[in-house]
């Protein structure tokens, strides 16, 4: 942890407002960027992120300091995004892979041509559970027995949203990358 880290903490754990202003304007914009990975609109993230930072405030104490102090904040980020989800009731549709017919080629769609909003866009749209499942999977790095852990359900749930959102992903970006081949042969023409 770098020095200036250590003084914000400390002062943190002082319940200095400066020092609680500082890391806000530090990794407030981080942390809100991860608040709206997971839930579909501004006003929601916001109410997490003050959550979050609502428990980081009060939890800073148990900071130790053997992790950056960013990662320390990203995951009761991420726990109280989940918890936000959960309470909205956004995953009662988890199923088990095997229910959903997936009639996607095994063709890997590129993701060359697209630009990071579109990606993040292509994201949000996916159904709650899958894109919950997909943040933390693909964006986040957890583990899917972790995942299971965290949101109350099976292993097999976890990787089977997991593959949903791929695959649904795949066709979205599949039909994209359709629609901007045909613009571009028509203006050819």
């Amino acid at each position: 942890m770098i020095e200036n880290e250590q003084e914000l903490v400390n002062g943190c754990r002082q319940h200095e407002r400066t020092a609680q202003k500082r890391l806000y304007d530090v990794f407030g914009g981080k942390m809100f960027a991860i608040c709206l990975r997971y839930v579909k609109n501004r006003a929601d993230a916001e109410d997490v992120l003050q959550d979050a930072f609502i428990k980081i405030y009060e939890n800073i104490v148990a900071f130790r300091g053997d992790a950056p102090l960013q990662y320390w904040m990203k995951s009761i980020v991420v726990n109280t995004a989940l918890k936000h989800i959960r309470k909205q009731k956004y995953t009662l549709e988890l199923n088990d892979v095997h229910t959903y017919d997936n009639h996607l080629s095994d063709a890997e769609a590129t993701l060359s041509g697209f630009q990071m909003q579109q990606l993040l866009g292509f994201i949000h749209e996916l159904p709650p559970g899958c894109r919950t499942v997909f943040n933390l999977y693909a964006i986040e790095g957890y583990q899917h027995n972790e995942i299971a852990d965290l949101m109350g359900i099976s292993e097999g749930t976890s990787k089977s949203q997991y593959s949903r959102a791929r695959g649904l992903l795949q066709k979205k970006l599949n039909q994209e990358q359709r629609f901007d081949n045909e613009s571009i042969r028509k203006t050819q023409i």
